[in-house]
Order: structure tokens, then C-alpha cells, then sequence
């Protein structure tokens, strides 16, 4: 075994390069967006203690502030092909028993569609959730 395995080789006289004055593609996008389905907005108030409305709230901030980027844990695919497109929206890291479900529209703007209990706490009215959301997403594309 080499003395030196496991160690860095030492630099000699490098100077990583300047950084660009362009930016990259992910720094070039518009700032995000995060709207709110008017009926996800009435599930999220009557159902939601005010506690993980405002867990909630800070995740949709994260979302807004990341965009697509945004990831495990606080973000997830929904699994299935009832749900095939939409995420779910995970509050605190994931320790949250709530979800909200939302979709991508266009380059920079988010809709969260609905709101329901995580799949593991209550599986039908998480299904349910997904229905919800799908159907409502279905709605925008005609309006549209």
C-alpha cells in the first residue's frame, strides 16, 4: 500500500478559473411561480391545522424559490399512473402528514391542484387527492 493513498495531491500553482459573466440556464429563468387552485385553497383551510398550513406555506415558498430543482425531500413524483405528472408537495422535509399536489405549467409557474393526507397515513383519500387534482389540472387545460 502506497503512503500516500487516501491523500490529495497538493496543487501546484493552479488557480481555478474566474468565474463567467454569463449566467447558466438555470440561473437565466424567470423567477418561479406558485398559484393556488381556488378549491385547493378551501381543502387546505378547512381540513389543515394552522400549524401545517404554515409548513405548508414555507414549502410552497421553497418551491417558488427552486422550481424544478426542487427535490427529496421536499418534493416527490406522485407514484402511479392516476397521477402521472404531478408532484407532491412535501411540508417539513417530508415529516408533514399533509401533501400538496401540483403540476408544472409552462416554464415558471406552478399550480398547486389539491390537497390531501399522505399516502402512507391514509391511502383512499390520498387516492382521492390525486383524482381531485387530475380532474382540476384538466380543467386549466381547457380553459386555456
Amino acid at each position: 500500500m502506497s503512503p500516500d493513498k487516501g491523500k490529495r495531491a497538493k496543487s501546484k500553482g493552479r488557480v481555478s478559473p474566474e468565474p463567467t459573466a454569463t449566467p447558466t440556464p438555470e440561473e437565466s429563468v424567470p423567477p418561479y411561480v406558485v398559484r393556488w387552485h381556488p378549491d385547493a385553497v378551501d381543502e387546505r383551510d378547512a381540513s389543515w391545522p394552522a400549524r401545517e398550513q404554515v409548513a405548508l406555506l414555507h414549502a410552497a415558498q421553497k418551491l417558488e424559490a427552486v422550481g424544478p430543482r426542487l427535490g427529496h425531500p421536499h418534493s416527490s413524483a406522485v407514484r402511479g399512473e392516476a397521477g402521472k405528472g404531478l408532484r407532491e408537495l412535501r411540508p417539513r422535509a417530508g415529516r408533514s402528514r399533509w401533501r400538496a399536489l401540483y403540476r408544472q405549467v409552462g416554464s415558471s409557474t406552478f399550480v398547486i391542484l389539491a390537497v390531501g393526507p399522505e399516502a402512507q397515513i391514509d391511502q383512499r383519500r390520498f387516492d382521492d387527492a390525486v383524482a381531485r387534482a387530475v380532474a382540476r389540472f384538466a380543467d386549466l387545460e381547457v380553459d386555456s
